[in-house]
């Protein structure tokens, strides 16, 4: 599982490292290059729940390794776009295989281990989406230094292709999946059964507005760097390397709920992430320190909170987990998109002030759960 992790968020975000260089050597206006990250996110959170609904007929572990596999390989023929419209619209097809894994995941593991290891194994597959998320930026960054834009991305698709192969050969052979026969009317039943279930929807709701937060201020604070504190580009763009507390912290998440709940944990990591946010306002190393807790904050709270749903959800699981994606997903892309809007017209300190406050109504939410 933490190389599902690495194999497709490695894929998902190879071109935002590229986008200055996609605007100035390829001619593609901001809103093109913007739209190869955005095609992939967007077409992975519209696939999630018709990749969740497969998995129910044909499997989890089948689903996860075609998804690893097929996004990987388009990820190969990426490079091979002669046009923007082309790159755009392959980048949505990875973007819409890659859909399978994230809807299928939290439900394997819900229904291959037992409860008492399903926190700390989520914690090692959001570890795996964390460095796959670092190394899906961090090797087009290097790489483009030394080659074109296509052998960045292409360098890319290779390690991606990697992750998928060590997928293959790793992942066990489900013992505790059974096929059940799947009409659209049943499915849109199990959906809506999820989102009547307070705690259920309380989780997915958590993920939109943890998600929005935490890409928003990711989208952003290379201008509070460079602007406002005079970070070289090329060293703002290290920012990202604290993704790796993110790795850490999805991992610890599983020892913090077997000692304090999950709900405590939940409440918690989203406490991390007001502070975080809030500590952006101040000097520079004050700053970055923000920076650092936000992350680790976010990915302790995402961690805690999908692997709530695989345990709160004892039946259409792969349901209930594409669900929790597909809002987190949505998150990135509308408050990703509002506060995009907002930062524009309001001080730094305002904007992660609102950052801050969405973080706490996290905590607000957890306050209403039970373990």
């Amino acid at each position: 599982m933490l190389f599902v992790g690495m194999a497709i968020f490695s894929g998902l975000y190879t071109t935002q490292a590229l986008l200055p260089v996609l605007v100035k050597d390829v001619g593609l206006s901001t809103t093109e290059a913007a739209l190869t990250v955005s095609a992939a996110t967007g077409a992975l959170s519209l696939c999630v729940v018709p990749a969740s609904i497969l998995s129910e007929r044909f499997g989890r572990g089948r689903v996860l390794i075609i998804a690893s596999l097929a996004a990987a390989a388009v990820g190969l023929v990426v490079p091979l776009a002669a046009n923007s419209t082309q790159l755009i619209l392959l980048r949505g097809l990875q973007g819409a295989l890659m859909s399978g894994a994230p809807a299928t995941a939290m439900a394997w593991l819900a229904e291959e281990l037992a409860a008492a290891d399903l926190a700390r194994a989520m914690g090692i597959y959001i570890a795996g989406t964390s460095v796959g998320g670092l190394t899906g930026r961090l090797i087009p960054t290097f790489a483009v230094e030394h080659t074109s834009w296509r052998g960045a991305i292409w360098a890319s698709a290779v390690v991606s292709l990697g992750f998928a192969l060590a997928t293959v050969v790793l992942l066990p052979k489900q013992r505790n999946f059974h096929p059940k026969r799947i009409s659209l009317r049943g499915e849109s039943a199990a959906i809506f059964r999820h989102w009547r279930t307070p705690q259920l929807a309380g989780l997915f709701v958590v993920a939109f507005i943890a998600m929005g937060a935490f890409v928003s201020m990711y989208n952003f604070i290379g201008f509070r760097l460079i602007d406002n504190f005079g970070v070289p580009p090329v060293l703002a763009g290290f920012a990202f390397l604290f993704y790796l507390s993110g790795t850490w912290a999805s991992a610890r998440a599983g020892h913090l709920i077997a000692r304090f709940g999950r709900r405590a944990t939940l409440i918690g990591s989203s406490g991390l992430m007001a502070g975080g946010a809030l500590a952006t306002i101040g000097p520079l190393p004050v700053a970055l320190a923000g920076l650092l807790a936000l992350t680790t904050g976010f990915f302790a709270a995402h961690s805690t909170a999908s692997g709530w749903v695989g345990a709160l959800a004892t039946a259409d699981r792969a349901e209930a987990s594409s669900m929790y994606v597909c809002c987190y997903y949505l998150g990135s892309s509308l408050v990703g998109a509002a506060t995009g809007a907002i930062f524009d017209r309001v001080s730094w300190g305002l904007y992660a002030s609102i950052l801050a406050a969405l973080s706490a109504t996290i905590a607000l939410i957890a306050t209403k759960f039970s373990d």
